[in-house]
């Protein structure tokens, strides 16, 4: 066995003690390698995401294209329209009582982001067309085809439900143009046309004018004629 004399014994005790005494004094240094290491853990998903990736090709990268789709300056994206109620026994404040989107830039999109404890039915969206697009106040109304004059085949009994797209921006009169009417001392809208407008029940109102009226296809319709016999 080594035997230390007590002046080594004494120096090694002195030599521990100051190192000790070296770590007890450096308050900022644990800090800093603690900072370091955090900071290195939240670089580390971005580094292993990176080195994730690198093995998959982009778009033009060893033959791989992506599926794309570019728009022109003419194109008219789809409208996402609220629909404001079911006709008949629509009233004024439920036409009144949606909001209307702004029309996205041609070639361009807009995004859906409805309240949900709004007072819109819902929102359905329309083919894109100058029509739709330049509505400056439009909502949809859901309308029965019966009562609003729409002739189906006879093959369909059922009531059948139109998308009646209304701008209410348009509220002058305008003859025989379909409009949304608000009466006097009715609790419910009328859709309708008038040749005069003294045809108009006195005191009405004009809350907006129908654009378009969509019809859905139904398996009891004839088909769609193409090109070929």
């Amino acid at each position: 066995p080594i035997r230390l004399s007590a002046w080594c014994l004494l120096a090694l005790a002195l030599f521990s003690t100051r190192v000790s005494h070296a770590w007890t004094t450096l308050p900022t240094k644990p800090q800093q390698q603690q900072q370091q290491h955090q900071t290195t853990l939240h670089r580390r998903p971005l580094r292993m995401s990176l080195q994730a990736t690198a093995a998959a090709n982009l778009h033009g990268q060893n033959a791989c294209f992506l599926p794309l789709k570019q728009l022109d300056q003419d194109y008219y994206n789809p409208r996402i329209v609220q629909i404001a109620g079911a006709y008949p026994g629509l009233t004024k404040e439920q036409f009144m009582g949606v909001t209307s989107e702004p029309s996205p830039e041609q070639g361009q999109w807009t995004y859906d982001f409805s309240d949900p404890d709004g007072p819109q039915m819902g929102t359905v969206a329309l083919e894109g067309s100058e029509i739709v697009h330049f509505a400056e106040d439009p909502v949809v109304v859901i309308a029965e085809h019966r009562s609003i004059g729409v002739d189906l085949p006879k093959a369909i009994v059922d009531d059948v439900d139109l998308i009646v797209f209304v701008d209410r921006a348009e509220r002058d009169f305008a003859e025989r143009k379909f409009l949304v009417v608000a009466e006097p001392g009715s609790e419910f809208l009328t859709i309708g046309a008038y040749a005069t407008k003294p045809e108009m029940p006195e005191g009405a109102e004009i809350l907006g004018t129908v654009k378009v009226v969509q019809i859905p296809w139904l398996p009891s319709m004839a088909p769609t004629k193409t090109g070929f016999m």
